[in-house]
């Protein structure tokens, strides 16, 4: 019997283009193993979803109000769709559907994607030691918690839900509206749906989750989180370049190279990044000052904070909240 399965990550629309994206697998995804489990049982469940086996050149269908579109899988099992589009559309969230078929058999799912609200601000989050406590620095105290660790059990930093509420509702003046957030990572795909049922756990604002490549193989698993952190620079600015028009807050910490790689965001968009927020996890590193103080230079805001209580009364101080 063929063994297939297929798991959507939300997409993001504006005005002119769309974009969509997945996973298929010759085997269960990710998704599909439970985060409530306790102690060894846990562990198991956080190894199998780096025991997958990615499908590639897979027949992919996109669905989406009056739009249909095919394509195939890459290497990794990773398919995207980046179309035109420029159907009326009203703000928020809306479902598409994606159908994978192998000969005679077919899955099909049902994935969200945003129209953001007309707004002020996006916000764009790391994950790891920003608001989820992970242990970026020590390998195996990261190791450790992510094996043993449920997901009722992994926790967030103090504050960081007010912070970050505040930031969704920032310059609205409509309940329903929201400031888009987008959360980026390196952590790999396989842990999307750790991270998302953490998000929900937590009632974080909804958001579009870009994570590193998928992995497949429990060595892929013991370096986890770790290599280059290149791609999160490219997923930011595809995300900023996506919507010029927004001004943005950066929120990430210093264990890992947030504040190089946003260093060289503002470098890049000079007039659309109006605060950065880093988290200290440790002493003051004097590389990561000297960072800070030449995004300032460039006249942009930043918090160099231990607890978000600092990071909300900047946010006050500075006029986002």
């Amino acid at each position: 019997m063929v063994k297939l399965d297929l798991k959507l990550y939300r997409g993001y629309v504006n005005d002119e283009e769309l974009v969509v994206s997945g996973h298929v697998f010759q085997s269960w995804a990710p998704d599909k193993y439970r985060l409530d489990n306790k102690g060894f049982r846990h562990a198991v469940s956080i190894i199998n979803m780096f025991r997958i086996k990615p499908y590639s050149n897979a027949l992919v269908t996109l669905k989406f109000k009056n739009l249909q579109v095919t394509t195939k899988t890459l290497n990794d099992g990773f398919f995207r769709f980046t179309l035109p589009f420029n159907e009326s559309l009203e703000s928020g969230w809306h479902p598409y559907e994606v159908t994978c078929k192998f000969h005679d058999f077919g899955i099909v799912n049902v994935g969200e994607i945003l129209k953001p609200f007309e707004s002020r601000f996006g916000i764009i989050s790391d994950i790891d030691d920003t608001f989820l406590i992970s242990h970026s620095k020590s390998f195996l105290k990261k190791i450790y918690v992510l094996l043993f660790r449920n997901i009722n059990n992994r926790k967030i930093f103090e504050d960081v839900v007010q912070h970050y509420k505040a930031l969704s509702m920032a310059g609205q003046t409509n309940e329903v509206a929201s400031n888009s957030f987008f959360y980026v990572s390196s952590s790999e795909w396989n842990l999307y749906e750790l991270i998302d049922s953490f998000a929900r756990l937590h009632e974080l604002p909804k958001a579009v989750i870009k994570l590193n490549s998928i992995k497949a193989g429990i060595s892929d698993f013991l370096f986890t989180g770790r290599g280059s952190h290149d791609h999160k620079f490219v997923k930011i600015k595809e995300i900023i370049s996506f919507y010029p028009h927004l001004q943005y807050v950066l929120l990430g910490d210093d264990s890992q190279s947030d504040p190089y790689i946003y260093e060289q965001i503002v470098k890049v968009f000079p007039r659309n990044i109006k605060a950065v927020y880093i988290r200290k996890t440790s002493k003051s590193k004097t590389k990561v000052l000297r960072v800070i103080k030449n995004i300032e230079s460039l006249g942009v805001s930043v918090c160099y904070f231990k607890f978000s209580n600092k990071a909300i009364a900047h946010s006050k101080e500075i006029g986002i909240v």
